[in-house]
């Protein structure tokens, strides 16, 4: 009787799990944002001794990609990839990218070119084991708080991209917004390439707004854009030129994503020709 009545409660728990997720935007939202850190916490459990045994490096990645992928499909997120022979240059580079919610892992990782790491907050490496696991595949932790210490780091990230042929993803923003407009571009991007002489390519991912949305606690099916625009040289250029040049791609990438946002339809079909995942070269 006891174990009859068990599974009655079983039955009727997971009915109302499904019943909330049909018919409640609000629940659907959190159910899916839970969904999604859970996922990764978990899998950072599993992934933590293999990677410890490989070791710290940027080819871990690959990895990590192989594990946030089928997230899209899960939720049903359709990505269209634009430009993506501009990622086929030889060397290192830096990418700029802009930022609005969690669900850019789906972008990062569907473009992600080899041997490419990221520039995050430094409080991500004190999230456990997924601080530690994003450490192992050669993230770099950054305080913008701390100009000093990041002047510092941007140093040795510039020594070891150029010894070790890396491409660093940093994102134009210090922080996400989750909304379709851009807080202002961060100078450490433009700092690191100026500073390297490697060019920089922005990459525009178009507005979640259709289909995602904080404050209405949307989270339903939808399309990305994302645009690879074609690389800025840095060569011959001195700090003294980092104003006019974070002004000239932060210009770039601000057009192109109210150009994206504005028509997704018709920029998403323009780029359907395109690859939609980046060549590892």
């Amino acid at each position: 009787m006891a174990q009859s009545l068990f599974l009655v409660n079983i039955f009727l728990f997971f009915l109302a799990v499904l019943l909330l997720y049909h018919f409640s935007n609000i629940f659907r939202y959190y159910f899916k944002i839970c969904f999604l850190k859970s996922w990764i916490v978990v899998w950072s459990f599993f992934l933590l001794p293999v990677l410890a045994l490989r070791g710290r490096n940027v080819a871990n990645m690959r990895v990590l990609r192989f594990i946030i992928l089928p997230l899209k499909l899960f939720y049903g997120i359709k990505i269209n990839v634009q430009g993506v022979t501009n990622l086929n240059l030889k060397g290192p580079y830096v990418v700029i990218s802009n930022l609005q919610c969690s669900v850019d892992l789906l972008g990062i990782f569907q473009i992600l070119p080899k041997q490419c790491t990221l520039f995050i907050k430094k409080e991500v490496l004190y999230m456990l084991t997924v601080g530690v696991v994003l450490w192992l595949c050669g993230f770099i932790f950054i305080d913008h708080e701390k100009e000093a210490e990041a002047v510092e780091i941007i140093s040795a990230t510039e020594d070891t991209m150029l010894q070790d042929n890396l491409r660093i993803w940093v994102f134009s923003e210090g922080h996400r917004t989750g909304e379709s407009t851009l807080e202002p571009l961060q100078r450490e991007a433009i700092h690191l390439a100026v500073k390297a002489q490697v060019p920089i390519i922005p990459v525009v991912m178009s507005s979640y707004k259709p289909f995602f949305n904080m404050k209405t606690n949307k989270f339903i099916s939808g399309d990305i854009t994302i645009k690879i625009l074609s690389p800025v040289k840095t060569q011959g250029l001195s700090l003294c030129d980092i104003p006019d040049l974070t002004d000239h791609v932060w210009g770039t990438i601000l057009s192109n994503f109210h150009e994206l946002s504005g028509e997704p339809g018709k920029e998403a079909s323009m780029g359907k020709e395109d690859s939609k995942q980046a060549p590892n070269n």
